[in-house]
């Protein structure tokens, strides 16, 4: 779909970055990305989608004090709505 060869990136890689853009900026409900990516939609088997989705690896974004202190700066602009703030 966006006219890259995977092969020498291998699909792991599309999955991934597509799997957290769908649901990070695209603002996907996890439903939907696990229907696109092919995996389970079941409560009870929350299956490989948050391999997918987080990882050991990750750089945390905000510290755990954070998520809700109302001072903590904005974001940068929504290309689609232009709000600064967290949740958009």
């Amino acid at each position: 779909e966006i006219g890259k060869d995977p092969r020498p990136f291998g699909t792991h890689s599309f999955r991934r970055g597509g799997c957290q853009y769908l649901a990070m900026v695209r603002r996907w409900h996890i439903r939907d990305v696990c229907l696109w990516g092919g995996w389970s939609t079941r409560s009870d088997n929350p299956s490989t989608v948050w391999k997918y989705l987080s990882s050991i690896v990750d750089t945390p974004n905000v510290q755990r004090q954070d998520f809700f202190n109302p001072y903590r700066l904005g974001t940068a602009p929504c290309t689609h709505c232009r709000r600064t703030c967290h949740c958009a």
